[in-house]
């Protein structure tokens, strides 16, 4: 019982979503010793749903390894391609699979879904103790998540929210904590490292609450995040600020393919039909991130990017570097290293 509790006080210690799948792992190899424990997640829209593995140790293992988080869709395995792990996640009810080793596979579950499947490969078939013992922790895993849900995301549309992103971007300098799948090779996909941050806002925002009423402009911002979610990678990361402002920080091989993937989602905003409202637009600004960069001071290029757009008839995409090489906006402004949030 001791152990029992002293890994849940593990399991609970972080306030970092990467590494509590990593810390579940690892906190049932010192409770179970099996011969492999792994955390796979269910990612992608409904009709491309892929399987990635967020964190996976065998015995002898000091670490946690997973897929890269960066890793593109399309090459990670088809969700049909694990038809196992398929049934539970569909079923949200364990499974007990004979051969050797024994595998054991239990739905992994949130406040909004079962999102993914732990795979626990033992010797022998798990004996009930531990089968409860393992549903258990899985229980407090889920209120765990539930809390981090309720510290991280919006509570309107469900993004990231605006005191998550200076951690985020700071981690951006870090490589990645490991890229092994599923089966032990290494995914090493020739990923580039520059990444950009955008600032989108919605053109005449205050146009809507006003004609509509607030509860409409609501429903517009929740839409508007399902979209975002629709355009960009399962691995790009979506925030709310506040009002009708949105940040995306992404990985992408250069300004070239920054600009295609702001504009695909210009474009999927200003065809989609907002009930009541009818057709909305947005303006985009970015700006790729350097070393030296502060939150605050990538931040400012690309909300300069996003204000130069707005001031230039909206609806449109505007690189922060593209505009300053053209003379349109003059290079940047210093903030004097004081953080603005």
């Amino acid at each position: 019982m001791t152990d029992l509790v002293d890994r849940l006080a593990d399991l609970t210690a972080h306030r970092d979503r990467d590494v509590l799948d990593a810390s579940l792992v690892s906190a049932l190899c010192e409770l179970l010793a099996p011969t492999s424990v792994a955390v796979h997640r269910c990612v992608g829209d409904e009709n491309h749903q892929r399987w990635l593995t967020r964190a996976r140790m065998a015995a002898g293992d000091v670490a946690a390894a997973a897929d890269a988080g960066w890793a593109d869709i399309d090459q990670l395995p088809p969700l049909d391609d694990r038809p196992a792990w398929r049934d539970c996640l569909r079923s949200q009810t364990p499974l007990s699979l004979e051969g050797s080793p024994a595998t054991a596979l239990f739905p992994l579950a949130t406040d909004t879904g079962t999102v993914g499947v732990l795979e626990l490969r033992t010797e022998r078939a798990l004996a009930l103790a531990d089968f409860r013992s393992v549903s258990s922790i899985l229980r407090l895993y889920r209120n765990f998540e539930g809390l981090l849900d309720y510290s991280e995301r919006d509570t309107l549309t469900g993004l990231l929210n605006r005191k998550t992103f200076d951690d985020a971007f700071l981690k951006l300098a870090l490589p990645p904590a490991g890229a092994a799948s599923a089966e032990g090779e290494r995914r090493d996909l020739a990923v580039p490292a520059t990444h950009y941050l955008g600032v989108i806002d919605i053109d005449h925002f205050k146009r809507v609450n006003d004609n509509f009423g607030h509860l409409i402009g609501d429903e517009v911002l929740l839409l508007l995040s399902r979209v975002m979610r629709g355009t960009f990678r399962n691995h790009d990361r979506l925030y709310r600020f506040g009002g009708e402002e949105f940040v995306v920080l992404m990985r992408c091989a250069d300004d070239a393919s920054a600009a295609i993937a702001f504009e695909r989602l210009r474009t999927n905003v200003a065809q989609y039909a907002f009930p009541q409202v009818g057709h909305i637009t947005v303006s985009v600004g970015y700006t790729a991130v350097n070393g030296r960069d502060t939150p605050s001071r990538a931040f400012e290029r690309a909300d300069r990017a996003v204000y130069f757009a707005k001031e230039h008839g909206r609806d449109q995409v505007r690189s922060h570097s593209a505009l300053v090489a053209t003379g349109l906006l003059e290079g940047e402004h210093q903030t004097g290293g004081v953080e603005l949030f």
